[in-house]
């Protein structure tokens, strides 16, 4: 399939008062048209600062994309969108790409209808009129399953629930058929039945307009249901990349086993405890010489706190960034 997004090398640092916080540290991944990443891993580990900085949404200062390149095919030819100026890219963000924030009631703006926020993104990226923006947002509305869209058009972001507002925040990343949808955990603020909504539509999305999909989220028990290939983060840097199936059935990293091993099973018939991962993630204000996880790992020797483990491929589309063998039981080869 053709890759409609190549990012290599990609470093983001936050100048503070504190000091230099690393935040993302040499990531690299592809995606492919009509494919759903899923980009995995706890708090912190530089998964949401890794899509803002290729859209030019980090605030700078503090922020600074230090190195990379992020080449993106759009409509206009392939282009690296860390070159990009201001201009070019809010033409990109909303219209080639779109993101789904993590938190709809900050996205939306309160003094503002739902149609007309709607409506913005199509009159200012496809030049509608009026009346035709306003047919297409119900339209959209209609699409990502709000009931009564007609009447919903005037409606205020208050006087929606928690789904609700994030549907109409999918609706708005839709509305001029992106290439790429950008997720931001859009499942974290809502009920268990709810989450299963919002999943199956995006799913449906996906089908019908054939979008590429980034899902950032911490929960691994979603990935399994949406995702066609994982990038498991830590410590600002790509630890893990496989397909969802070989990834659940065959972890190369202990941070992946860690993950997984926390997650409960309800096919598992056998009462036991969940497994947890002692200690605390890497402080990104210290330059890291050695394996981010070194200190978590209970399989950590020498090596890893020498070198940085730089990922490699252990099988056909799955690369790990480790020095140790799990399969093996002992230090990899090489």
């Amino acid at each position: 399939m053709t890759k409609i997004l190549e990012v290599k090398d990609l470093v983001t640092k936050f100048y503070t008062l504190d000091g230099v916080v690393n935040a993302v540290n040499g990531v690299s991944f592809d995606l492919e048209e009509g494919e759903t990443l899923a980009i995995v891993g706890e708090s912190g580990s530089g998964k949401s600062v890794t899509m803002m900085s290729l859209l030019g949404l980090i605030p700078m200062p503090p922020g600074k994309v230090e190195e990379g390149t992020a080449y993106f095919m759009g409509v206009n030819g392939r282009h690296d969108l860390l070159k990009m100026s201001s201009e070019q890219l809010r033409d990109v963000r909303g219209g080639q790409i779109g993101f789904v924030f993590q938190d709809p009631i900050s996205t939306l703006n309160p003094i503002l209808t739902i149609g007309e926020q709607i409506a913005e993104t199509l009159t200012r990226h496809q030049g509608m009129t009026k009346e035709q923006a306003k047919k297409r947002t119900i339209s959209l509305l209609e699409q990502v399953g709000i009931p009564d869209p007609e009447l919903r058009y005037d409606a205020y972001p208050f006087q929606f629930s928690g789904g609700m507002r994030q549907r109409v925040v999918i609706a708005i990343a839709i509305a001029c058929s992106p290439q790429i949808i950008i997720a931001d955990e859009p499942t974290t603020a809502l009920d268990v039945t709810v989450q299963a909504q919002i999943v199956d539509l995006f799913k449906r999305l996906r089908e019908v307009m054939g979008i590429a999909v980034i899902w950032i989220t911490h929960d691994l028990g979603v990935v399994a249901g949406i995702a066609d290939r994982v990038l498991v983060m830590y410590g600002g840097r790509p630890v893990e990349i496989a397909g969802v199936d070989d990834l659940y059935e065959h972890p190369r990293h202990p941070y992946t086993l860690g993950l997984l091993g926390a997650l409960p099973r309800l096919d598992d018939r056998k009462s036991k405890r969940l497994a947890s991962i002692k200690g605390s993630p890497p402080d990104l204000l210290i330059p890291l010489r050695h394996c981010p996880f070194a200190w978590r790992c209970e399989h950590a020797f020498d090596r890893c706190w020498q070198e940085i483990p730089p990922l490699i491929t252990v099988d056909e589309r799955h690369q790990t960034a480790c020095f140790y063998d799990l399969d093996k039981g002992g230090p990899r080869d090489g």
